[in-house]
This record gives C-alpha cells, structure tokens and sequence, in this order.
C-alpha cells in the first residue's frame, strides 16, 4: 500500500472509533512511524510503505482505540512492536559501492542506474529510494541487485531491458530485447501529431513500425476519439504492442497488425500516417554503442543502407491510403530533415513543419496532402 492510501485507511479506522480528530491523529501516527515532519507526509504520497511499517502503524492505532486517548496521550509501553536496525549507513555505503562500479566500467549515467536498480529490487520508486534504505537488504535482494549491476557494467545491457519497463509520455511501458526502447525524441513527434488530430473529428491513424506501440499507444490513450491502427512486420514486436496496449488501457480503439509498410494495409482513408521507421545508415549503425548495437533489434534501427529506404517507400506509397488533406509525420535522424522534406515533395506532399527537438535538431517533418504550401521550422 502506498502512503496515501495508509493515511486514508488509518482515518477511516480512527473515525470508527469517534475520535473528534481523525485525520490529525492518524497523520501523527504516520509521521511518528516514518520519521517524518507531519507537514510534509502529503509530499510522498506515492511511497511504499514495508511491512514492518505497516504493523508499526496498525499497533499504534489499535493502542490507541483500546485505551480510547489521542496519539499523544497514549502510553507508550503499550505498544509492542519490535525495534528495527536502522541499516541507512550501510545501505548507503552498497548504493555508492555499485554507483562506483557502474562508472569504473564506463556506465554514463552510473548513480542514475544504480538508483534505478535498487529501486527496483526493493520494489519502491527511484525518487523516494533515499528514504527507503533504513530496512535491510535482505541476502536474496543483494544477489538479485548484484546480477542487475552485472549484466548493466559487464554485458551492457540497457537499462529500460533490466528493468523490464520504461515509461514514454508518462505511460508505462513493457519493454524487452524484441523491440526498441522508447525514446524522449519520440515523445515530441508524438506532441506534434497531438496537436493536429485534436483538430479532427474521430481521426483516424495508421503506424508504420510500431514497435512497442509506444506512438499507437500514446496516441489512442490521449485521443480517446481516435481509431489507430499499429503496423509491424515483427510479430515479436507485436506481442509486446498487444501486452502494451492492454496495460494502458486503450483495446477499444486501437489495433495491431502484422504488416511489412503498406503490404496488409486495407483501408485508404486516414487522417494521418505516422512512422519512426529505422533510419540509422549502416556505417553508423556499425558504429553505435555496445547498448544498443549489441541488444536491441537491428531491424528496427537501420535500413541496411543510406538511412532513407523506408521514407522513401512510404512517402512514395502513403497518398493512395489518405484522405486529402491528410498527414504525413515522420521522426528523423540527426541531419536527415532535409532530405526527407524532398522525398516527400516529390510524392505530393506540402512540408507544414520541421520540428526541432531539445537539443536543436531537426528531429519531426510533417507534411500534408494537400493545402496551402508553408514550412514552420519550430525550435
């Protein structure tokens, strides 16, 4: 149970024994428990509490209904519940051990790993991990921490695969080895298509490459009124989309499909096409990190080529499947933008932006089908 549920059963549980002040005394409870100031409890409502907590909790209050007095008043040795060893020092002192050897095998972001890691194995969120280091770490914690840290300095593994989740647009997401690991890149590709299909009435959208289905997804989850349709040639790919969809919530208005582009796609009438196809070119994909070249799928991050394969087969071949005025919205690489705008040119497309991502690069080209001709070259 997280903290805010806790304070809400302790309430309920204090009022059923008419205490004129419920909230109040279950929130001294509670801050006496976690050894926090009392205003400042709401400020970690999203904490776990451990067991021994818990049962610290709920001595307290069954004392306090028993001998019908407020927290403050309670004898204190009517309470029976067993002191625990404060391990802060030492389970500081293993964070820092594996944080140093995270860096010394070349882990970038070593302290923001190793924090995902415990927070993992200790089943808490990595933004209260500092005030949940006070309970021992039991043996099978530390092998289970120790084999993360292992295959995160040794094999490289990502991250987002260790941990078997990741979170795009603020959604949870499966990830594993069968597909690519969301990217906040995306995310503005995403907030761009936003911003037009909530100008659209019921839109309907096609994904080319869906991947995880993080951009199906988001979309479906954040435009209720949208029918999406994921496309993949990967059918492992599809499998994580299917587990995706279903933990966001989103089955009734979104489908996947096992596709290669356009080869199963029936329907000729979306409001918008969006694809991060991959666009990595060979000779950089050969030069890649160890992350990503040797655990993420290779499929679905290069084309084999120059990089430009895909955009331009789907550039080519997305009008016979929009209505006019339809749009086109693709992710790019680091200096592909202008290209991309000419391919789709030539199909018949009017470039209506060129989006640049937080670092200033030139990371969304969307155009349309038809309409006014006009370049917006966003920052």
């Amino acid at each position: 149970m997280k903290l805010l549920d806790i304070l809400k059963f302790s309430e309920e549980y204090l009022k059923k024994y008419s205490f004129s002040k419920p909230r109040l005394e279950s929130e001294k409870v509670i801050s006496h428990v976690l050894n926090l100031e009392r205003i400042t409890l709401y400020a970690y409502f999203d904490m776990e509490l451990n067991l021994e907590q818990k049962e610290k909790i709920k001595s307290y209050l069954k004392a306090m209904a028993r001998n019908r007095v407020n927290f403050d008043e309670l004898p204190k040795e009517e309470i029976s519940v067993p002191k625990e060893r404060d391990c802060t020092l030492e389970n500081r002192a293993l964070l820092q051990k594996s944080i140093d050897y995270l860096a010394k095998n070349d882990v970038i972001d070593s302290r923001l790993d190793a924090e995902y890691i415990f927070a993992h194995v200790l089943k808490v969120k990595r933004t209260i991990l500092s005030m949940n280091l006070r309970k021992e770490i039991s043996l099978a914690e530390k092998e289970e921490i120790k084999d993360l840290l292992y295959k995160r300095a040794k094999e490289k593994k990502p991250l987002q695969y260790l941990l078997g989740e990741w979170e795009f647009y603020g959604l949870p997401f499966k990830v594993d080895e069968r597909v690519l690991i969301p990217r906040a890149d995306t995310e503005i590709l995403v907030e761009q298509c936003k911003f037009i299909l909530n100008e659209i009435e019921n839109p309907k959208v096609l994904d080319i490459g869906t991947g995880s289905g993080a951009i199906s997804v988001t979309i479906a989850k954040e435009i209720p009124s949208a029918t999406v349709l994921g496309a993949d040639i990967s059918g492992d790919a599809l499998e994580v989309a299917v587990e995706n969809r279903k933990i966001n919530n989103v089955e009734s208005n979104l489908k996947f499909i096992k596709s290669d582009v356009f080869s199963n796609i029936k329907d000729m009438d979306y409001d918008m096409i969006i694809s991060n196809p991959p666009y990595i070119p060979q000779e950089e994909y050969e030069e890649l990190m160890p992350e990503v070249k040797k655990h993420e799928p290779q499929r679905a991050l290069t084309d084999n080529g120059d990089g430009y394969y895909f955009y331009k087969k789907i550039s080519e071949e997305a009008p016979k499947y929009l209505k006019d005025g339809g749009y086109l919205a693709f992710e790019v690489g680091y200096n592909q933008a202008q290209e991309v705008s000419e391919l789709m040119k030539k199909s018949g497309f009017q470039i209506i932006a060129i989006v640049k991502d937080y670092g200033g690069i030139e990371r969304v080209v969307i155009g349309r089908k038809s309409g006014e001709e006009s370049v917006d070259k966003i920052s």
